[in-house]
Protein backbone atom coordinates (compact mmCIF):
# COMPACT_ATOMS: atom_id res chain seq x y z
CA UNK A 1 0.00 0.00 0.00
CA UNK A 2 2.82 2.39 0.86
CA UNK A 3 4.28 2.23 -2.65
CA UNK A 4 0.93 2.76 -4.39
CA UNK A 5 0.01 5.59 -2.03
CA UNK A 6 3.40 7.23 -2.57
CA UNK A 7 3.03 7.06 -6.33
CA UNK A 8 -0.50 8.45 -6.36
CA UNK A 9 0.45 11.17 -3.85
CA UNK A 10 3.50 12.13 -5.92
CA UNK A 11 1.34 12.25 -9.05
CA UNK A 12 -1.19 14.44 -7.20
CA UNK A 13 1.51 16.88 -6.08
CA UNK A 14 2.99 16.95 -9.59
CA UNK A 15 -0.45 17.78 -11.00
CA UNK A 16 -0.92 20.51 -8.40
CA UNK A 17 2.49 22.02 -9.21
CA UNK A 18 1.81 21.85 -12.97
CA UNK A 19 -1.58 23.49 -12.48
CA UNK A 20 -0.01 26.21 -10.34
CA UNK A 21 2.71 26.71 -12.94
CA UNK A 22 0.11 27.07 -15.66
CA UNK A 23 -1.78 29.57 -13.53
CA UNK A 24 1.38 31.58 -12.92
CA UNK A 25 2.21 31.49 -16.63
CA UNK A 26 -1.28 32.72 -17.51
CA UNK A 27 -1.26 35.51 -14.97
CA UNK A 28 -4.37 37.51 -14.22
CA UNK A 29 -7.06 36.73 -16.82
CA UNK A 30 -9.19 39.74 -15.95
CA UNK A 31 -9.64 41.90 -19.03
CA UNK A 32 -8.19 39.22 -21.33
CA UNK A 33 -10.17 38.60 -24.50
CA UNK A 34 -7.73 36.69 -26.72
CA UNK A 35 -9.30 33.29 -27.47
CA UNK A 36 -6.01 31.43 -27.01
CA UNK A 37 -5.47 32.92 -23.56
CA UNK A 38 -9.03 32.07 -22.57
CA UNK A 39 -8.53 28.48 -23.80
CA UNK A 40 -5.47 28.16 -21.57
CA UNK A 41 -7.63 29.46 -18.73
CA UNK A 42 -9.99 26.57 -19.39
CA UNK A 43 -7.03 24.16 -19.38
CA UNK A 44 -5.97 25.61 -16.01
CA UNK A 45 -9.46 25.08 -14.57
CA UNK A 46 -9.69 21.52 -15.90
CA UNK A 47 -6.23 20.61 -14.66
CA UNK A 48 -7.25 22.01 -11.29
CA UNK A 49 -10.28 19.74 -11.25
CA UNK A 50 -8.12 16.74 -12.18
CA UNK A 51 -5.57 17.66 -9.50
CA UNK A 52 -8.30 17.96 -6.89
CA UNK A 53 -9.73 14.57 -7.81
CA UNK A 54 -6.33 12.87 -7.57
CA UNK A 55 -5.63 14.51 -4.19
CA UNK A 56 -8.98 13.27 -2.89
CA UNK A 57 -8.28 9.82 -4.38
CA UNK A 58 -4.90 9.51 -2.65
CA UNK A 59 -6.27 10.60 0.71
CA UNK A 60 -9.31 8.36 0.32
CA UNK A 61 -7.01 5.42 -0.40
CA UNK A 62 -5.26 6.00 2.91
CA UNK A 63 -8.53 6.38 4.83
CA UNK A 64 -9.96 3.23 3.26
CA UNK A 65 -6.76 1.31 4.01
CA UNK A 66 -6.85 2.25 7.69
CA UNK A 67 -10.55 1.48 8.04
CA UNK A 68 -10.20 -1.88 6.28
CA UNK A 69 -7.04 -3.02 8.03
CA UNK A 70 -8.34 -1.82 11.39
CA UNK A 71 -11.44 -3.94 11.00
CA UNK A 72 -9.37 -6.89 9.76
CA UNK A 73 -7.09 -6.55 12.77
CA UNK A 74 -10.01 -6.54 15.19
CA UNK A 75 -11.60 -9.61 13.58
CA UNK A 76 -8.35 -11.59 13.52
CA UNK A 77 -7.51 -10.66 17.12
CA UNK A 78 -10.97 -11.78 18.24
CA UNK A 79 -10.93 -14.97 16.16
CA UNK A 80 -7.51 -16.12 17.36
CA UNK A 81 -7.75 -14.61 20.88
CA UNK A 82 -4.63 -12.53 20.30
CA UNK A 83 -3.43 -9.67 22.47
CA UNK A 84 -6.04 -6.88 22.41
CA UNK A 85 -3.22 -4.33 22.29
CA UNK A 86 -3.07 -4.98 18.54
CA UNK A 87 -6.51 -3.43 18.18
CA UNK A 88 -5.53 -0.41 20.26
CA UNK A 89 -2.31 0.06 18.28
CA UNK A 90 -4.27 -0.07 15.05
CA UNK A 91 -6.71 2.57 16.33
CA UNK A 92 -3.86 4.79 17.50
CA UNK A 93 -2.16 4.59 14.10
CA UNK A 94 -5.43 5.34 12.32
CA UNK A 95 -6.13 8.30 14.60
CA UNK A 96 -2.68 9.69 13.86
CA UNK A 97 -3.19 9.42 10.09
CA UNK A 98 -6.79 10.59 9.67
CA UNK A 99 -6.27 14.30 10.46
CA UNK A 100 -3.67 14.58 7.70
CA UNK A 101 -5.94 12.88 5.17
CA UNK A 102 -8.83 15.17 6.08
CA UNK A 103 -6.62 18.28 6.02
CA UNK A 104 -5.28 17.29 2.59
CA UNK A 105 -8.81 16.94 1.23
CA UNK A 106 -9.95 20.21 2.82
CA UNK A 107 -6.84 21.95 1.49
CA UNK A 108 -7.61 21.06 -2.10
CA UNK A 109 -11.25 22.04 -1.63
CA UNK A 110 -10.08 25.44 -0.40
CA UNK A 111 -7.84 25.87 -3.46
CA UNK A 112 -10.84 25.12 -5.69
CA UNK A 113 -13.03 27.56 -3.76
CA UNK A 114 -10.44 30.31 -4.06
CA UNK A 115 -10.01 29.54 -7.75
CA UNK A 116 -13.74 29.74 -8.31
CA UNK A 117 -13.88 33.05 -6.47
CA UNK A 118 -11.06 34.43 -8.66
CA UNK A 119 -12.39 33.09 -11.96
CA UNK A 120 -13.40 35.88 -14.37
CA UNK A 121 -15.26 33.32 -16.50
CA UNK A 122 -17.84 33.03 -13.74
CA UNK A 123 -19.19 36.45 -14.72
CA UNK A 124 -19.53 37.53 -11.10
CA UNK A 125 -18.38 41.03 -10.17
CA UNK A 126 -15.37 41.37 -7.88
CA UNK A 127 -13.57 38.21 -8.95
CA UNK A 128 -10.36 40.18 -9.53
CA UNK A 129 -10.22 40.82 -5.78
CA UNK A 130 -9.66 37.09 -5.22
CA UNK A 131 -6.75 36.57 -7.63
CA UNK A 132 -4.04 37.25 -5.05
CA UNK A 133 -5.84 35.12 -2.46
CA UNK A 134 -6.01 32.26 -4.96
CA UNK A 135 -2.32 32.67 -5.82
CA UNK A 136 -1.02 32.80 -2.24
CA UNK A 137 -3.55 30.31 -0.90
CA UNK A 138 -3.00 27.91 -3.77
CA UNK A 139 0.77 27.82 -3.44
CA UNK A 140 0.63 27.58 0.37
CA UNK A 141 -1.95 24.84 0.28
CA UNK A 142 -0.01 22.80 -2.28
CA UNK A 143 2.88 22.78 0.21
CA UNK A 144 0.48 21.84 3.02
CA UNK A 145 -1.05 19.02 0.95
CA UNK A 146 2.41 17.64 0.14
CA UNK A 147 3.22 17.76 3.86
CA UNK A 148 -0.02 15.91 4.68
CA UNK A 149 0.90 13.16 2.22
CA UNK A 150 4.37 12.91 3.74
CA UNK A 151 2.93 12.78 7.26
CA UNK A 152 0.71 9.81 6.36
CA UNK A 153 3.58 7.61 5.16
CA UNK A 154 5.01 6.67 8.59
CA UNK A 155 1.53 5.64 9.71
CA UNK A 156 1.09 3.45 6.64
CA UNK A 157 4.43 1.81 7.48
CA UNK A 158 3.41 1.32 11.13
CA UNK A 159 0.10 -0.25 10.12
CA UNK A 160 1.88 -2.59 7.72
CA UNK A 161 4.29 -3.62 10.49
CA UNK A 162 1.34 -4.24 12.80
CA UNK A 163 -0.32 -6.45 10.18
CA UNK A 164 2.90 -8.45 9.79
CA UNK A 165 3.06 -8.96 13.56
CA UNK A 166 -0.55 -10.16 13.69
CA UNK A 167 0.09 -12.53 10.78
CA UNK A 168 3.20 -13.90 12.51
CA UNK A 169 1.15 -14.66 15.64
CA UNK A 170 -1.58 -16.29 13.54
CA UNK A 171 1.01 -18.46 11.73
CA UNK A 172 2.42 -19.59 15.09
CA UNK A 173 -1.04 -20.47 16.43
CA UNK A 174 -2.02 -22.30 13.26
CA UNK A 175 1.28 -24.21 13.22
CA UNK A 176 0.82 -25.18 16.92
CA UNK A 177 -2.69 -26.45 16.15
CA UNK A 178 -1.52 -28.43 13.11
CA UNK A 179 -3.41 -26.25 10.66
CA UNK A 180 -2.28 -25.01 7.27
CA UNK A 181 -0.01 -22.01 7.47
Amino acid sequence: MERVFSQVALFAVALLVATAGLGLWLGDLHGQTAPQVLRWGTVHRLSGVLSALVVVLANSMAVTYFIGTGRWCREVVETYALDARYIQRSRTIKQAAFPFAILGILGVVLIVVLGGAADPASGRPGTQDWVTWHLIGGISLVVAIAYCFQAQLPNLRRQHTLIEEVLADVRTIRRDRGLDV
